[in-house]
């Protein structure tokens, strides 16, 4: 190999350890195991593909990605829980030319803020959303969600989740999918190489449809949440693989591109 090839492919091996130009240096806060980490970087990752890291804004509520503005190197808007949909519209209609994207776990999104999530996906707004589900409350203590699987334990369900008492798990995606405004609805996740590039795949299609201008585009990502779940990181993702996924299949649930 040629000492320009070297210096080439040890160019590109600095950049993949420095991380993308759409994060900085701030370390993140999220837990050992933690998915927000990887798709977090992989939104970074996307933007810089894209090349659309001087005109995009990103909304973060209260939850995990609480610290999302000390992270990236975009500016980044944080409303109160359960309104990211709505401030995310807000900012695309005040300024459409900027790429906007909404960063919800399913606290936020399927329980709060599931009044402003649905309308948003209604109106077909031109916003790409990022839904994190992993399957219960993480920042406040891992108390039920209503994506929360039946049986599952939690701070609040310690002895499983039941139908009966607290009704079944909310399946957003197809929920979303049945409405005649969105224009791409897909669940993915990233316990492992192949499912990361499944999801950055899908993450860079959501962004381009807002590009260009084609309304709602949604991407639902399966996440593991170790210290909630009271399991290590390979444990989590096998129950991605062996539980959850069982209740929320992955791939593409409408593609109206």
């Amino acid at each position: 190999m040629s000492k320009e090839a070297v210096a080439e492919e040890t160019s590109k091996m600095k950049k993949v350890f420095e991380g993308p130009e759409s994060l900085n240096e701030e370390e993140f806060s999220y837990c050992p195991g933690c998915h927000h980490g990887v798709i977090n970087r992989l939104i970074a990752e996307v933007i810089d593909d894209l090349g659309i890291q001087d005109n995009t804004i990103g909304t973060a509520p209260v939850g995990c990605s609480v610290f999302m503005y000390k992270w990236f190197d975009i500016d980044v808007i944080q409303p109160a829980h359960g309104r990211v949909s709505a401030v995310a519209t807000g900012v695309k209609r005040a300024r459409p030319d900027l790429n906007v994207f909404a960063y919800q776990g399913d606290g936020d999104f399927a329980s709060i803020g599931t009044n402003n999530s649905t309308h948003a996906a209604n109106r077909g707004e031109n916003i790409t959303v990022f839904f994190v589900n992993n399957t219960l409350y993480g920042m406040t203590g891992g108390e039920m969600a209503p994506t929360t699987l039946l049986d599952q334990k939690t701070t609040t369900t310690p002895h499983g989740r039941n139908a009966k008492d607290y009704g079944y798990p909310i399946k957003m995606s197809e929920m979303l999918a049945e409405l005649d405004g969105p224009t791409y609805i897909t669940r993915q996740a990233v316990y492992d190489s192949k499912r990361i590039d499944d999801a950055k795949s899908a993450m860079k299609k959501a962004f381009r449809i807002q590009m260009e201008e084609e309304g709602y585009a949604m991407v639902e990502l399966l996440s593991a949440c170790p210290i909630n779940w009271g399991m290590d990181p390979v444990e989590a993702n096998e129950r991605i693989k062996e539980k959850v996924e069982k209740v929320y299949p992955l791939g593409d649930i409408i593609d109206r591109t």
